[in-house]
């Protein structure tokens, strides 16, 4: 015991032993659902599949809970799963989760007060640089042009 004490106390004993365990570290970090959902019928899994692809992982932000493999996602995929089974709407099992993570969670956010913006921020933008484009050209349109010199070509 105290000889491989001894040896990790080198830079090559810290090397072989920082080598074994990152096999040991990517494997922990691999993500599983723990049971597999079980669906009732094909008209239900086109539901949940439906659900989960236009609910965004809390985690990843930038994936839907159907492509996200992080470990929230897959309590979430469960989650919805089972509010599912409790007999509760697509739009009940959406506001479940806006109450709980806020509106982040879904891709399409409902248009409201504290929305607006985001909605109407596109339309607002684009007018915006259609008025400067036109006051651009009615400016260059009232100023006489230079006179020309007399080339020799």
């Amino acid at each position: 015991m105290s000889a491989l004490l001894a040896r990790l106390r080198t830079p090559a004993g810290w090397l072989l032993a920082a080598l074994l365990l990152v096999p040991a570290l990517g494997a922990a970090q691999a993500v599983r659902d723990a049971a597999p959902l079980q669906f009732q019928d094909a008209a239900e899994e086109r539901r949940f599949n439906a659900l989960v692809a236009e609910l965004r992982c809390v985690m990843c932000q930038n994936q839907s809970l159907a492509d996200s493999n992080a470990q929230i996602a897959h309590d979430l995929r469960r989650e919805v799963f089972d509010l599912m089974r409790s007999g509760r709407s697509d739009e009940e099992i959406r506001s479940f989760l806006v109450e709980r993570y806020g509106e982040f969670v879904l891709y399409r956010p409902r248009f409201g007060g504290h929305t607006a913006l985001l909605w109407l921020a596109p339309g607002l933008v684009l007018l915006a640089g259609g008025l400067v484009v036109v006051r651009i050209v009615r400016a260059r349109g009232k100023r006489p042009l230079p006179p020309e010199e007399e080339q020799e070509w």
